[in-house]
């Protein structure tokens, strides 16, 4: 399992010109499920993401969790993470 973590603003997920979800301060999660992936790997990066510090505190370092800031959290699944280009010029999607 793979994620990429993206702190924002506020960010929104939007199909055919509709928006299905939108959220403020907080974090925009792609995650791409490899053959192998389970319930233990979601818990554990879920959890992982939860606790990251990377938001500021008062002092401008970076030890907050999105917990912390009390931020909201949209997941959007992303297939392309375990995109391989190691052979030729097209991405192979086996392993995803």
């Amino acid at each position: 399992m793979r994620l990429l973590i993206q702190r924002v603003s506020k960010a929104s997920v939007t199909v055919n010109n509709q928006t299905i979800s939108k959220i403020g301060k907080g974090l925009l999660i792609l995650v791409g499920v490899g053959h192998n992936d389970g319930e233990a790997e979601a818990v554990f990066l879920s959890e992982k993401a939860a606790n990251l510090r990377i938001f500021e505190d008062e002092a401008g370092k970076t030890n907050l969790s999105v917990l912390d800031v009390k931020g909201e959290v949209i997941v959007v699944s992303q297939f392309t993470l375990y995109a391989n280009t190691s052979k030729g010029r097209r991405p192979s999607f086996i392993e995803a």
